[in-house]
């Protein structure tokens, strides 16, 4: 439904009739009369478009080549090699863009362009709803101990909150992301939705860090502290306990600025340097992450003043009167 949906806004219109196979995400039984029980999220979306599906017969391949020959044609030339991107919907927006262009040839049996037959085709199609249909999936979830849920049968975990352990959170689902909310349907966290064939996890450190920063004592007996990485623990350890929460305050900022890892990448800076307070590890991260603009060098040197250089002195009392002299600067070995 929303690759669907997709297409319609894209060409501004919806098809008459649309021809399907007899996929389970929309038909769950075959009747005899050779008629289809389709799912009701299915009929909703059907009817809210106004368009009238019609199903192939089972196993009959012959009856859509054409359909399946394109399906080859558009894989052999928008995905070879295979694509790499980091969001589903900015790639499909891609690939409807090369469709575009691809009409841009001559038809292999109607001696014209694809672009112009098309042009022809959309002239029947009927207009959209001025209410786009919502194809997300609502559902919810039981939350661990951790306040982590899973889904596709366990073998994909998520992260909601803390605030959530062992409790029930509301989910919407689509192709490209999972949102957690609260019981009044309130944004928690969004994550992109994993696709991995293997257990996965996506984990969110945000609504953590921000929990456990109001409540710093209670990091070490939290389930929380177990989570961190090795680096973030030791460091935490090492922290001051008046600073902690300052501390925590801190590092949920990095993260909310520039992800989880940019903090980690802090704090292990931080413990090179031994600084173990929050101005440092502010400090620090704006020395990795912070956008400092290069000044170009000077062109021109000539008219700088000249400036006398001042050696150490052991003598406290001769550098105090180097200080008060105009004109001098210490050495940098000072």
């Amino acid at each position: 439904m929303e690759g669907l949906k997709a297409m319609f806004e894209h060409i501004g219109g919806v098809p008459t009739e649309i021809w399907f196979d007899n996929t389970k995400t929309i038909v769950t039984k075959i009747l005899r009369d050779g008629d289809r029980k389709i799912t009701e999220r299915f009929r909703l979306f059907s009817e809210h478009y106004r368009f009238r599906p019609v199903f192939m017969n089972p196993e009959s391949g012959n009856e859509k080549g054409n359909v399946e020959n394109k399906v080859g044609y558009l894989r052999r030339n928008e995905l070879v090699p295979v694509p790499r991107f980091l969001k589903l919907p900015d790639f499909n927006r891609q690939l409807l863009k090369c469709c575009d262009k691809d009409m841009a040839r001559e038809h292999y049996d109607k001696d014209t362009m694809i672009g112009t037959l098309f042009e022809e085709d959309r002239k029947a199609l009927l207009p959209l709803p001025t209410v786009p249909f919502d194809t997300a999936l609502y559902t919810s979830a039981r939350t661990d101990k951790y306040g982590k849920f899973t889904l596709n049968k366990g073998k994909h975990r998520y992260s909601a909150s803390p605030a959530f352990c062992e409790d029930t959170v509301q989910l919407k689902i689509t192709s490209a992301t999972v949102t957690v909310m609260d019981s009044n349907m309130r944004e928690v966290v969004t994550h992109r939705r994993l696709y991995s064939e293997n257990d996965a996890e996506s984990m969110d450190w945000l609504p953590y860090l921000k929990y456990i920063a109001k409540k710093p004592r209670s990091l070490r007996n939290s389930g929380i502290y177990g989570m961190m990485p090795d680096t973030m623990q030791k460091y935490m350890d090492n922290c001051i306990g008046s600073e902690c929460g300052r501390i925590l305050t801190v590092l949920s900022e990095l993260t909310d600025r520039t992800g989880f890892e940019s903090a980690v990448n802090t704090v292990n800076q931080a413990i090179l340097y031994s600084a173990n307070d929050p101005d440092s590890l502010q400090a620090l991260y704006n020395r990795l992450y912070a956008d400092v603009p290069v000044l170009p060098e000077l062109e021109d040197c000539s008219s700088l003043p000249y400036v006398r250089m001042i050696t150490p002195h052991n003598d406290l009392a001769v550098l105090d009167s180097a200080l008060h002299q105009r004109g001098g600067v210490l050495h940098a070995g000072i």
